[in-house]
């Protein structure tokens, strides 16, 4: 067979020359060069076209072929499967068949796919990003969406030029011209790296795909030579050399970024780029943690919500059978056509003009090369939907962002996390933050370490300003670093937990401004107890079903009596089956040498305690028979633990740490310093008669190890991924902190100062902060001696204060703290200094706050205490200069510099240091004016 007979054409089926699927919707350019059939001893190399062909008599363009080929059947005529038959899911989006990150002749890899598939497209997106991250030279290309001789020869200049050949292998590929000379050509340099997807390494047997064996091939095996024209002999030797691969990642849903990681790996190996290794080795440090919680190992029913959230956030489930699928209603998908309708865009213009004639500025997507913002949303705008337009009272399917919504203890957490752990692989990483109001800024500014975001905080001049950077800027810019790297094509899973309102506690920034823009490849997904947020409808949880809730009080009881079997009913009755107390009791009958018929009994001869729950109590006031079962759990383990009642006096510090995992150590001393005698043990007492009978357990002293294992085989806490980390549902906390006593907290304080550590323990701290000063409305709620407010100020706020502004950008939240400190010292001081008068005057001295000691008794700690506010004074100033506040910076700096005088002296270095700072604050300021 003779190329020259062969003019520059498509592939051939049986010699007969096909149209490109497109041309009919493209005829003014022309047909794809694409390489002829091939003969006995030459390559299927495509011919090069001359210059003066006719590919060059239009403008070239390398953007693919939108549309397939309408009408074309399953199967053609010879047994080869039609794109219909092997892309079921196709994309929307189109990923340019040559894309790369520099100059062809410089790429590292060659990157290969074929098909038109969902998920192949978000994994191959996927593999690009990450090289391109890693700084690996990518090329990309779906050689067969190529429309002319141009975009040929560059990808076959890649090919050369590339050290190694990525392809990613589906059954199509098989049939696919150009992927078989990428293949054939990579594997003669022993530089191949196929990725199976969709099949196996032994699915790739010549002769079982000729003779169509098995379920794979049956459908789409045969003679897939003659799709192109080629010669038997080099599809077989191509295909064979595959199933003798040594290097071979076989992808499915069950390991895909375990996959791309290796193969980030192997690449970053065989280039020579240790950064490469470097940065694989420490992601895999950090997914090992991903999860703030262990997988609950308990975990019933939700089979429908989790299919459900699966579809809201992929938008392509597919079930084995019928039965699998759930019934939601869909928009039909219709090809819309080249001319006529309305398009997005008009749509879109239309809805803006709508809003305009109200008087509104319209809210939209700004997109630039940088970055992608929304802007119209904190003057309270209706923000632009992406995708289908949906009101507030629909579903957005298979845009990336679901929320679930339910009352406290009805499963949000757990079902979150159990769809975390299932589709773990299908993200790069699962970034969990706590959606608690005062921590949600800050949990959020955590994913800066992990996205491998640094921020400078240096406020240096440029010309290209205006003025110097505001603390409003920092943050801003700090956010959109965030929110960048969740654009990218890299899926995350941002998971936002126990979402309490839609505006920042500490500035009023809504929560839409911080998350990345829906539709993307990163998902959020959210749990909230509010009916509504984000405008966007969430998915209400529902109680377990019937026999959800009787698998869950069950666990490892088998063959129940028929009175048993009616004593657990009547416990799902009066639990109105909520996941929470029907986990407890089966934690109970497990644990405990009890029936549920006698656990019953215990349970209705209980002495009812009248308690008044506030308003966060809501499920504690309307389900008492809730309240005594904790009774009965709280009782359970005073008795085991008697005289020390260690693991009661845990759950009761829990309360005053910051709402995430707490330290077992640091919870234990804080148990450890409270008092013996508390207001709950006396009514937890009065019931140990009655709840004790005969199956109370072990009255031996426990270890701290052992209490906290037992609150975690109770079901009252559970374990963290992190070793030596616990942390308590908010019920159970709200509970034991209405039984317990309120001195717990300055236990809970001395528990942070003694085993606090900043780089661990930075939201404990921040805990420990809320309850000395007052933010807010809120009041203090514990008042330190003079010596150890001094020492705690010290030790930890100025140094959280630095962590948190330089590493994380919170600004707002730090200079706040710091204000608070500098005004309750200035408070003691002028107590002092009222103390010192009344002294004089021989009157009596100043009523001080409980706990504080005379400073007039000790003239060293006022000296301490005065330097104390000097150096507050002059970080806020130092800060203030990283902000561009001059002005105030240079009155809080005065102020530091005149207290050092009276205390060192004129001359002394931390005077002189102080007035560097104040310098260099007069200089900025001259330099803006």
């Amino acid at each position: 067979m003779d190329r020259s007979a062969h003019p520059s054409r498509a592939p051939s089926v049986s010699g007969s020359a096909i149209q490109s699927p497109s041309s009919s919707l493209f005829r003014e350019f022309p047909v794809s060069e694409t390489p002829p059939p091939a003969q006995s001893g030459n390559s299927l190399l495509p011919i090069q076209p001359s210059l003066g062909s006719s590919s060059f008599s239009h403008p070239l363009s390398l953007r693919p072929f939108a549309e397939g080929l309408p009408g074309g059947s399953p199967i053609d005529p010879h047994g080869v499967p039609s794109d219909e038959a092997l892309d079921e899911d196709v994309a929307d989006g189109e990923l340019d068949p040559l894309s790369g990150s520099a100059r062809v002749r410089s790429c590292d890899v060659y990157l290969s796919f074929t098909g038109r598939r969902v998920s192949l497209f978000r994994l191959v997106k996927w593999l690009r990003a990450e090289l391109e991250m890693q700084g690996v030279m990518c090329f990309i290309s779906d050689r067969r969406r190529c429309k002319d001789a141009c975009a040929h020869s560059i990808a076959r200049e890649a090919m050369e030029a590339a050290a190694f050949g990525v392809v990613v292998i589906t059954c199509r590929s098989l049939s696919n011209a150009y992927s078989m000379e990428e293949m054939r050509i990579f594997l003669e340099r022993k530089k191949l790296v196929p990725i199976f997807f969709g099949l196996s390494q032994g699915d790739c047997i010549a002769r079982d795909i000729v003779h169509r064996r098995g379920e794979l091939w049956e459908r789409f095996g045969g003679d897939l030579w003659t799709a192109y024209g080629g010669l038997e002999n080099e599809w077989k030797e191509v295909v064979n050399g595959l199933s003798r691969a040594e290097l071979k990642w076989e992808v499915n849903a069950g390991n895909y970024r375990d996959s791309i990681m290796d193969v980030l790996l192997l690449l970053g190996k065989g280039l020579g780029r240790t950064s490469v290794i470097e940065k694989v080795n420490r992601w895999r440090e950090m997914v090992a943690k991903e999860l703030p919680f262990c997988r609950n190992l308990h975990f019933v029913g939700r089979k429908r919500e989790l299919m459900e959230l699966e579809m809201l956030l992929f938008g392509d489930v597919k079930g084995k059978h019928h039965d699998d699928y759930i019934e939601i209603s869909t928009r039909t998908r219709h090809r819309r056509k080249m001319t006529g309708g309305s398009s997005r865009r008009d749509r879109i213009a239309k809805e803006n003009e709508e809003t305009r004639s109200k008087g509104k500025e319209p809210s939209m997507w700004k997109e630039n090369e940088n970055d992608i913002e929304m802007e119209g949303i904190g003057s309270g705008e209706r923000p632009l939907r992406l995708g289908r337009k949906c009101s507030a009272t629909h579903l957005l399917y298979g845009k990336g962002v679901a929320c679930v919504s339910g009352d406290s203890g009805i499963g949000k957490t757990e079902l979150l996390l159990e769809f975390a752990y299932r589709f773990s692989q299908r993200y790069k990483m699962i970034l969990w933050v706590g959606g608690e109001a005062r921590y949600l800024r800050q949990n959020f500014m955590k994913l800066l370490p992990l996205l491998g975001v640094d921020v400078h905080m240096d406020n240096e001049l440029s010309p290209e300003r205006n003025g110097p950077r505001s603390f409003e800027d920092i943050e801003e810019e700090a956010i959109r670093k965030v929110r960048k790297e969740l654009m990218r094509d890299i899926p995350f899973l941002l998971v936002i937990d126990n979402l309490e309102r839609e505006k920042d506690w500490w500035d009023g920034r809504n929560v839409m401004e911080l998350l990345p823009r829906f539709g993307g490849e990163t998902h959020v997904l959210i749990s909230t107890r509010l009916p509504r947020i984000l405008n966007i409808e969430p998915l209400r949880l529902p109680c377990l079903s019937g026999s959800e809730a009787m698998s869950l009080m069950k666990g490892s009881l088998r063959d129940l009596k028929t009175e048993e079997a009616d004593a657990l009913r009547i416990f799902e009755e009066k639990l109105d089956r909520l996941p929470l107390g029907l986990s407890l009791v089966g934690a109970i009958l497990s644990e405990l040498p009890t029936t549920p018929s006698k656990l019953l009994d215990s349970i209705n001869r209980l002495p009812f305690g009248e308690h008044t729950w506030s308003g966060e109590d809501l499920i504690l006031r309307h389900n008492p028979f809730l309240v005594q079962l904790l009774d009965v759990c709280f009782a359970t383990l005073d008795q085991a633990e008697k005289p020390d009642k260690l693991a009661t006096k845990m759950v009761q510090a829990s309360y005053w740490f910051a709402p995430s995992v707490i330290p077992i150590p640091m919870l234990v001393r804080a148990a450890c310093e409270t008092s013996r005698s508390h207001h709950g043990s006396q009514f937890w007492r009065s019931c140990l008669p009655v709840s004790s009978c005969n199956w109370m357990m072990s009255k031996a002293q426990t270890s701290k190890a052992d209490a906290s294992s037992m609150l975690v085989r109770f079901r009252l806490a559970r374990r963290s991924t992190k070793n030596g980390y616990i942390s308590f549902h908010d019920i159970i906390k709200l509970y034991a902190h209405k039984k317990g006593d309120g001195g717990i907290a300055r236990s809970v304080i001395q528990a942070i100062s003694t085993e606090g550590s900043l780089l661990q323990h930075s939201d404990h701290i921040w805990a420990a902060c809320l309850l000395l000063f007052k933010f807010g409305r809120d009041p203090v709620a514990v008042n330190l001696s003079t010596h150890d407010l001094l020492s705690f100020i010290r030790r930890f706020v100025v140094p959280l204060a630095y962590h948190t502004f330089t590493r994380y950008s919170w600004s707002s939240a730090v200079m706040e703290l710091l204000r608070l400190c500098t005004e309750t010292l200035e408070a003691l001081e002028d107590s002092f200094l009222v103390e010192v008068d009344n002294t004089r005057n021989n009157s009596s001295s100043m009523r001080r706050p409980k706990g504080q000691s005379s400073i007039h008794s000790d003239p060293l700690l006022y000296q301490d205490l005065a330097h104390l506010r000097a150096m507050l004074l002059e970080t806020r100033a130092k800060f203030m200069l990283k902000g561009g506040q001059y002005d105030i910076g240079e009155q809080l700096c005065r102020t530091a510099v005149s207290i050092k005088e009276v205390i060192y002296g004129w001359d002394h270095p931390e005077t002189q240091a102080t007035r560097e700072t104040l310098e260099q604050l007069m200089r900025n300021r001259d330099l803006w004016l």
